[in-house]
């Protein structure tokens, strides 16, 4: 039997990297998977991928009224949620001096906002009798000083930040949050930057610099992390933070 077998789980940004290897480790591990995404050839492409027994979702992460539909939905078709993974984000990365105000409130609205109000709009649904795991997915990005991270790394300390406050408050009703937070992983993020191609492998070496055991994560790595935290063997892990970073953080 697998480590997920019968629970229902919701995967935000399953369409790529970290979050479309999740939603496959969760499915093969006998979850009843969904997952979302913005874009609706991404959205097709996942679910050829990952087959037709995951159902595939069509939701702006950074929408509030997009995240209460999303709710809605869930709750139409399942009688409970027994894993919550908030993967979607947005990983803009530049200098102080280029933000504007837009720019901002974008990136604020899917990496922390958003997934405040979806947690919100999902309380209805979390299930105290299989002690709900909502897993938070912030970055290492948070605990270092890395240039051109600002707005990026302050989204991601507030979203830990919920992993421990939200649990002090729903710790009576058995649901608990964590953080997952990965450090620098082989994905197609840096594909998203329009750098050139050389620029792009400059910035990705120098990222792989950063990495104490020399080389990148891969999602395969995150995502054993994630079957974990939403299975019942870290029923005892509680407001806590998972670094998957290859010593980012602490070396």
């Amino acid at each position: 039997m697998g480590r997920l077998q019968g629970k229902y789980t919701l995967i935000t940004g399953g369409t790529s990297g970290i979050g479309l290897e999740t939603a496959r480790q969760f499915a093969e591990e006998g979850a009843v998977v969904a997952i979302t995404g913005r874009s609706e050839a991404a959205l097709a492409a996942a679910q050829a991928e990952l087959g037709a027994a995951v159902w595939v979702l069509q939701s702006d992460a950074g929408d509030i009224a997009a995240q209460r539909s999303l709710a809605a939905q869930l709750a139409q078709r399942w009688p409970r949620l027994d894993a919550l993974y908030i993967n979607a984000g947005d990983v803009t990365h530049r200098p102080l001096a280029d933000w504007d105000e837009s720019s901002w409130d974008r990136l604020m609205g899917v990496n922390l906002k958003g997934p405040f109000f979806l947690v919100q709009a999902l309380l209805p649904l979390l299930s105290e009798a299989s002690a709900a795991s909502v897993i938070l997915c912030g970055s290492v990005s948070a605990r270092i000083g890395l240039p051109q991270s600002s707005a990026y790394a302050a989204s991601k300390a507030g979203l830990l930040s919920l992993a421990r406050t939200l649990s002090g408050e729903f710790a009576a009703r058995g649901i608990r949050f964590n953080g997952l937070s990965p450090g620098p992983t082989q994905t197609a993020a840096l594909g998203k930057l329009g750098l050139p191609a050389a620029e792009e492998e400059a910035l990705r070496e120098e990222i792989r610099q950063l990495v104490p055991i020399g080389r990148l994560g891969t999602p395969w790595e995150l995502a054993r992390a994630a079957v974990f935290l939403a299975s019942d063997e870290s029923r005892f892990a509680v407001g806590t933070e998972l670094l998957v970073d290859g010593g980012v953080g602490n070396l």
